[in-house]
């Protein structure tokens, strides 16, 4: 459920279903058609509950984990800032990436100018705790199983040279969306 009226996604960011799902792809057109999303277009807006309801008809219909592989494809496909130096700078960078990519009531909610965005559809905070670990608190609409993906991705692509290994965990498992709470916590380590 939206945490707001009148949100909406961009093209780009719902293009990333259709991606996600490499060999289910008519699967998730006609998914997405079902929900009232026909051919998703960048330039063009779309209802965010008719987004959410697609991923859980995916959920149901295939498994959680292709909201995994959905959210792995984020940043191939969706705006995101470009000047991101290291993996600590990518991660906050989710939270101005989603701002980037939701508007509410047709109004954009990050300012790029100033760097500051709008509230009202909630957030990926950001919370160092350790030279190599950092906490992602994802407080928005969206499914755990599909924010994993987009930090897992993110987390990856920027990990530090040398470094082999990103594990990203769910924290507190029985805290999280999927059992009626507000929020999925994230432990990233590198």
């Amino acid at each position: 459920m939206t945490l707001s009226d009148g949100v909406e996604v961009n093209g780009e960011t719902i293009s990333v279903i259709v991606d996600g799902m490499a060999n289910f792809r008519d699967t998730a057109i006609k998914i997405l058609a079902e929900n009232g999303i026909i051919n998703p277009q960048a330039g063009e807006w779309y209802d965010q509950q008719a987004w959410l309801n697609s991923f859980k008809k995916i959920s149901s219909a295939l498994h959680a984990v292709t909201l995994t592989y959905i959210g792995r494809k984020i940043p191939e496909s969706a705006n995101f800032p470009v000047e991101l130096d290291g993996i600590e700078a990518a991660l906050k960078s989710i939270d101005v990436a989603y701002h980037m990519n939701h508007r509410r009531n047709g109004e954009i909610l990050f300012d790029s100018v100033t760097g500051k965005m709008k509230e009202g559809i909630g957030h990926y905070l950001y919370k160092r705790i350790a030279v190599n670990r950092a906490v992602m608190v994802c407080h928005n609409p969206y499914p755990c199983d599909f924010d994993r993906g987009i930090i897992d991705a993110v987390a990856f692509r920027h990990k530090p040279v040398g470094t082999t290994n990103v594990r990203v965990t769910h924290e507190a498992p029985d805290h999280c969306r999927k059992n009626g709470y507000d929020f999925c916590t994230y432990m990233v380590e590198w």
